[in-house]
């Protein structure tokens, strides 16, 4: 192994993909892609031929993985849309509508003590520097990570809300396996 880590340890971060096949090299790399990107620019980040890369770039397209953007040159990016729907269908593949039930009561209780101590319906409406310095026992960064958690808590409650009625069928979509 001329080139590579004679430990056999992970590959160097600027070579994170080096060891998988082309499609999951392309696969990773538009997973990585937060704008749209020409597919010439993710061939070259994936080490691949740019043929290459649009042949899996339109077939993850097909799947609804990628969206493409017409233009010249095309452009492609990650589709936001497919991961939260299958974030949603694998709660409601993994989990019974009790369990779902009880994450979505858990959640809002969570929510409700910080609508409560924040005296706001929604962390977007709670201005964490005047919070903290009306406070005697949270500090500005404890603040922030009420903020963080009560937002993470809303999306995630969403989410459970979702599979839940996904998997009593009260929702559209239907539950794999």
């Amino acid at each position: 192994m001329a080139d590579g880590d004679p430990s056999g340890g992970p590959p160097a971060f600027e070579d994170t993909f080096g060891g998988d096949d082309v499609e999951q090299r392309v696969y990773g790399t538009i997973l990585q892609t937060r704008d749209p990107t020409a597919a010439s620019e993710i061939a070259e980040r994936a080490g691949c031929d740019p043929k290459t890369a649009r042949k899996y770039l339109t077939w993850f397209t097909e799947l609804g993985i990628v969206t493409r953007h017409d233009g010249r040159p095309a452009t492609y990016e990650r589709n936001d849309t497919y991961f939260e729907w299958r974030r949603i269908d694998r709660l409601a593949t993994d989990h019974s509508v009790d369990a779902l039930q009880q994450r979505v009561q858990e959640l809002t209780a969570r929510i409700d003590a910080y609508e409560d101590a924040y005296d706001a319906t929604d962390p977007a409406a709670v201005d964490a520097v005047t919070a903290a310095e009306a406070s005697d026992d949270r500090t500005i960064d404890e603040v922030y990570s009420d903020l963080g958690d009560w937002e993470t808590a809303r999306e995630e409650r969403r989410r459970h809300e979702r599979a839940r009625q996904q998997r009593s069928g009260a929702g559209t979509g239907r539950v794999s396996g």
